[in-house]
């Protein structure tokens, strides 16, 4: 069966067109820090898939009972991990080839998952070349949530009264998360000129097996809760993860839109380090390293995060970071200005 391969773009071969990055990445590579780390990644991915084994165990041996609800938390957290694998070898931080993180990544977001491997690199790609970027940031565009002025104030009707409390649903809405990524990953398959033969196939593998556990070992109330509270929380888990790294931040503009190095760093935050948030977060918490150097791995951005920090108070250029609640309240106070802004549209219409 063929695996479609995707390749993240090679931000680094771009680096003589800023002499600023350039400095940097200089630096980086002679501390070795782009070396790909396989010892790291063969423990790490031995270590979930083994995490994921025992959640499968305990879920066969509790049989059809309510406390199987802990059990789909468990799996929430373990579904996160395993897409944490996921990301990283689309950004190519596990092997050196493509097929081989192709490879590694299907197996880790279509079979045990189920989110469409292509589907997120097409996504996640964009948002890196332009984070933050009304119209060419994915993660920014039209939704339910209005992270801009200009989104904000074009709302219409009924969105337009609904963005005013949108800092108020954010949360809630990230239940819906783990359901709008498998809803858009189908959908995405299903635009394809191209028939995605080896990732169809996984993803449906998939959801059969999926749906088929859930009604041998429950009866069909438990399984349609345990299904809502597992992807529920994966949902939540992950909206949590990536919400911290750039809502509420600037958006480049003039010079700095045109400097990648300015582009990334403006745009996004870290969350202060430690070893329970670096392992939560899958690294993420790193997210101005990690947009610098996409392909770097996980393990080495913690090494990293001095050497950039460092380099940015030289140019001056600000380098925020901040707690995990902090971010959280960061973002949640961006967006309740927005609605503030979405509901000054309505009084000037009125």
């Amino acid at each position: 069966m063929a695996i479609d391969q995707a390749r993240a773009p090679d931000v680094h071969a771009d680096a003589t067109r800023g002499s600023e990055f350039a400095g940097l990445l200089g630096q980086v590579r002679s501390a070795g820090l782009l070396r790909r780390r396989p010892g790291y990644y063969a423990v790490k991915i031995a270590s979930t898939v083994l995490a994921l084994g025992v959640g499968v165990a305990v879920f066969a041996l509790v049989g059809d009972s309510w406390w199987q609800l802990a059990v789909a938390a468990y799996l929430a957290v373990v579904f996160a991990q395993l897409g944490f694998i996921g990301h990283d070898a689309g950004h190519g931080q596990i092997r050196r080839g493509a097929r081989a993180n192709a490879l590694i990544g299907v197996i880790h977001a279509n079979a045990l998952i189920g989110l469409s491997y292509g589907y997120w690199i097409d996504k996640h790609n964009r948002h890196h070349a332009h984070p933050n970027e009304p119209e060419r940031d994915p993660d920014v565009g039209t939704g339910a949530l209005a992270f801009t002025t200009q989104a904000a104030a074009g709302r219409r009707g009924f969105g337009r009264v609904l963005v005013r409390y949108q800092a108020w649903y954010f949360v809630p809405l990230l239940l819906l998360q783990a359901v709008s990524l498998h809803v858009n990953s189908v959908a995405w398959l299903l635009r394809q000129r191209r028939v995605r033969w080896g990732e169809a196939a996984l993803l449906g593998m998939h959801i059969v097996i999926y749906v088929t556990a859930l009604l041998l070992v429950l009866s069909p109330v438990k399984a349609l809760v345990f299904a809502a509270v597992h992807q529920g929380l994966l949902g939540l888990y992950l909206g949590g993860v990536f919400a911290p790294n750039h809502k509420g931040m600037p958006i480049a503009t003039g010079r700095d839109a045109a400097s990648f190095l300015r582009r990334q760093v403006l745009a996004s935050r870290d969350v202060r380090r430690g070893w329970l948030v670096d392992w939560a977060l899958g690294g993420l918490n790193y997210q101005i390293e990690h947009h610098l150097f996409p392909s770097m791995p996980r393990a080495n951005l913690r090494r990293a995060q001095p050497m950039v920090r460092a380099y940015c108070t030289r140019i001056g250029l600000p380098y925020r970071e901040c707690s995990l609640l902090d971010s959280y309240g960061q973002a949640l106070r961006h967006l309740d200005a927005m609605g503030v802004v979405g509901s000054r549209a309505i009084g000037e219409a009125g």
